[in-house]
């Protein structure tokens, strides 16, 4: 097991303050963002004996002995290398971290796993959360597997086909008139008044513990080798801290001795983080406009340690319209078999402006983090060509086939 060392307080001012009194249960009372440091060794790396998933890293996960208890299967999803995606980019080392292979096909279930698993082990009876979508879906599967109630929080406009995968896993739902924000802020109320154990992303560090184990699996699967840069999208900031915090830690065990450059995407109509970075200013609150509600954050809770990490790899951020992601889901499912939702493709739609801008070169190892399964969302889901009809001669699929090849440039 990975034993908890210290706990940190990082404000919304990027102040950094030591939490006493911490525990597996510790959180912040809405002053910004907590998180663990964990014992590290050479030893604490996986071996050929470690088992598969996530639990392969509980040597650096604050896991306690004893069999895991959480049923479902989490973790060692696939690291792609896409010989049509490489040949589109002209990027010859290109990797996608597919992600929506997940229980509910979003990175959001490593999370969802570690906090449930300590909440069986603490004897927690509920666990609630605030979420746009993937986190309530997440979390209301991964409870009802658990056999522990799960009390949701939502934004009004979820999607519906999300909302109704929260229902149908039992989940008790409630939507709030005004957004994520006071969805979130409420959430947090009601943990604190009926004794919950809270899982939202932006507060709980065993978040943050669960998303770094992608880090490890990237190293692993690249040959226990670091990559040049990695992109991702970026919301409220966890799966990017999570990500540097992964790859720091594998520098501590002695596994590396250099950490990736961490690049960010946030959607042009949300883009509190990337403005901040470019301009030099203080991260300030917007009303998201996006269609990407798995990064709709107008206010980010860990903003102040995303930008400390984005300064510590050379990375950055950038921007990306609407359109530019719902084209990039295409591209990523006729052109590598990955089916994202919009916030899931908004990586891959800011490679070209990553490397436009210098924060990434074409002949760098680079991989792309993709989030989310684009099933939860069909409505984004826009084929460009239609089904053919034919009658029963051979000759009509042929023609068929030839021309479907060369709409898909085969030819």
């Amino acid at each position: 097991m990975g034993t908890v060392t210290s706990a940190t307080l990082t404000g919304v001012d990027g102040s950094v303050e030591q939490i006493d009194g911490w525990s597996w249960g510790t959180l912040t009372g809405g002053r910004g963002r907590s998180s663990w440091a964990t014992t590290t060794s050479v030893g604490c790396c996986p071996g050929a004996c470690s088992g598969g998933g996530m639990w392969r890293y509980r040597r650096l996960l604050p896991v306690g002995e004893g069999e895991v208890r959480y049923p479902l299967q989490i973790g060692g999803t696939p690291l792609v290398a896409s010989p049509r995606l490489r040949e589109v980019t002209g990027m010859g080392r290109l990797w996608f971290k597919d992600e929506t292979r997940t229980p509910t096909g979003s990175n959001k279930d490593r999370a969802t796993a570690l906090v449930l698993e300590q909440a069986l082990r603490n004897g927690v009876g509920t666990v609630s959360c605030a979420s746009t979508g993937n986190v309530a879906v997440s979390l209301s599967v991964g409870a009802a597997a658990c056999g522990v109630r799960a009390v949701i929080f939502v934004p009004a406009e979820v999607s519906e086909t999300k909302l109704r995968l929260m229902l149908l896993a039992g989940a008790a739902v409630i939507k709030v008139e005004d957004g994520y924000e006071a969805a979130f802020r409420l959430s947090r109320e009601a943990a604190k008044a009926f004794g919950w154990y809270d899982r939202n992303t932006g507060v709980n560090p065993l978040t943050i513990e669960a998303k770094k184990t992608v880090a490890f699996e990237i190293w692993e699967q690249l040959g226990r080798r670091v990559p040049d840069a990695i992109i991702l999208s970026v919301g409220d900031g966890p799966t990017y801290s999570a990500m540097v915090k992964g790859f720091r830690e594998l520098v501590a065990c002695g596994a590396t001795e250099k950490l990736p450059r961490v690049v960010g995407v946030q959607a042009e109509g949300c883009q509190p983080l990337a403005r901040a970075w470019r301009t030099g200013s203080p991260v300030r609150s917007v009303r998201p406009r996006t269609v990407a509600d798995g990064i709709a954050v107008g206010a980010p809770v860990s903003a102040a340690l995303v930008l400390r990490d984005a300064r510590e790899t050379g990375g950055g951020f950038v921007t990306v319209s609407d359109g530019e992601m719902l084209e990039a889901i295409g591209t990523l499912a006729s052109g590598g078999g990955i089916v994202a939702e919009p916030a899931g493709a908004a990586a891959f739609a800011g490679l070209s402006k990553a490397v436009s801008g210098g924060l990434i070169s074409e002949d760098e190892e680079t991989v792309v983090h993709v989030t989310g399964t684009g099933l939860k969302n069909p409505q984004y889901l826009r084929p460009t060509t239609e089904a053919a009809i034919v009658r029963a001669g051979l000759e009509e699929v042929e023609a068929v086939l030839e021309m479907n090849s060369t709409e898909r440039g085969l030819v």
